[in-house]
């Protein structure tokens, strides 16, 4: 039977962090776990809309827990800030993501696209890791199944000799898939009952599509949008499933079942071989760290 948001396991007295959570996917996810019992942190770049989002979600769940609390993601010092007034967690969704923008930098001069969907994560699960449940802890990152056309380019990563929106975005994606099966490989090393998994919403008309793109771009995601996307309940769904499911083993990838993986009820897949790559997420994994943070596993 297609798993949905009705199968979701009762979760009170567990904290689930939402990365983005004010518009789209993070906000259909942090409302199904609030509606199922979870204290939801809605981790949001502005807290206005973070406020207004909580306050949405209380009026169609009266009795949620819920917290709203600043963290911009391209921004190293509030990424420390957020990490520390957590004191503790139990699941971490790393759901915040910009798409295809014209180049632009974090506050600490890295490509936008790079530095907020994967060095921001990165460093923030680095941060809030030793606060997470051992027993029964998750990181769950989204991704995209535009990580299977994405290259890492070591030699240019933040795309100062050659910048393309689409290419730093696949290649913002495959680094969420990199990351999110070597901090799998590292937690199974150190015999740990932490999970790290993955997740991709398929095509999903979410707010995301054309909001960071300008010109051609724009029209065309947003075209896309209205002909051939699932809605963004459907796609929220394999995030929630990696986040609750307790079938799921660490370093599985959950996307839709259906044609091409573009919509559907939440399965497990394979990610691209270069995502499995164990030498190129090494690679990546000591990069990040000297970008950002040390991440003791």
């Amino acid at each position: 039977m297609a798993w949905t948001a009705a199968n979701i396991p009762a979760q009170k007295g567990r904290t689930f962090i939402v990365t983005g959570a004010n518009s789209g996917l993070g906000y259909v996810t942090a409302l199904e776990l609030a509606r199922h019992g979870a204290r939801v942190v809605l981790a949001v770049r502005s807290t206005e809309k973070g406020d207004d989002a909580a306050g949405r979600i209380r009026r169609a769940v009266p009795d949620a827990s819920l917290e709203v609390r600043k963290v911009d993601l391209a921004d190293l010092d509030s990424v420390r800030a957020f990490a520390e007034g957590i004191d503790a967690l139990d699941v971490l969704v790393n759901n915040a993501g910009i798409m295809m923008p014209p180049r632009s930098l974090t506050k600490q001069g890295y490509e936008l696209q790079l530095g907020s969907n994967h060095l921001g994560h990165f460093a923030l699960t680095a941060l809030l890791y030793p606060k997470l449940n051992r027993e029964t802890g998750r990181v769950v990152t989204v991704t995209s199944d535009m990580h299977r056309v994405g290259k890492i380019h070591f030699d240019d990563l933040d795309g100062e000799r050659r910048y393309s929106p689409t290419d730093a975005y696949a290649q913002s994606k495959l680094a969420n898939v990199l990351f999110g099966l070597e901090l799998h490989r590292r937690l199974t090393a150190k015999g740990s009952r932490v999970k790290s998994l993955l997740a991709h919403p398929g095509y999903s008309d979410t707010p995301l599509q054309g909001k960071d793109a300008t010109g051609v771009t724009k029209r065309v995601l947003r075209l896309g949008s209205r002909l051939l996307a699932q809605t963004v309940e459907m796609g929220a769904l394999g995030q929630l499933f990696a986040a609750v499911s307790p079938d799921l083993r660490g370093g599985e990838l959950v996307g839709p079942d259906g044609f091409q993986a573009l919509r559907g009820h939440p399965k497990v897949l394979a990610p691209s071989s270069t995502g499995r790559d164990p030498e190129v997420a090494r690679r990546l994994w000591d990069i990040s760290e000297q970008r950002t943070v040390r991440f003791e596993v």
